[in-house]
């Protein structure tokens, strides 16, 4: 399943990356806020999840996405 510009990284652009980092750091503040049992920031966090899925929804859209005409794609050697 190639295409002309070879594979194109399976979601390996900055709307990808961006909605990924977010959402790593919200579950990863959410874990610690659970742990200290402190539930308001852990739905906080969660809300920081879903956040980062819209977040990388709208870019993607925006053309920062894999087909986006936004996105240049790397070479990797």
């Amino acid at each position: 399943m190639s295409n002309q510009h070879g594979d194109p990284g399976h979601g390996d652009s900055p709307a990808a990356w961006t909605a990924v980092v977010v959402m790593l750091l919200g579950i990863a503040a959410g874990t610690v806020f659970f742990f200290l049992h402190m539930p308001t920031l852990v739905w906080v966090c969660a809300g920081v999840v879903v956040f980062g899925a819209l977040l990388g929804f709208i870019l993607s859209k925006a053309g920062y996405g894999v087909n986006g005409p936004k996105y240049i794609p790397q070479t990797h050697d």
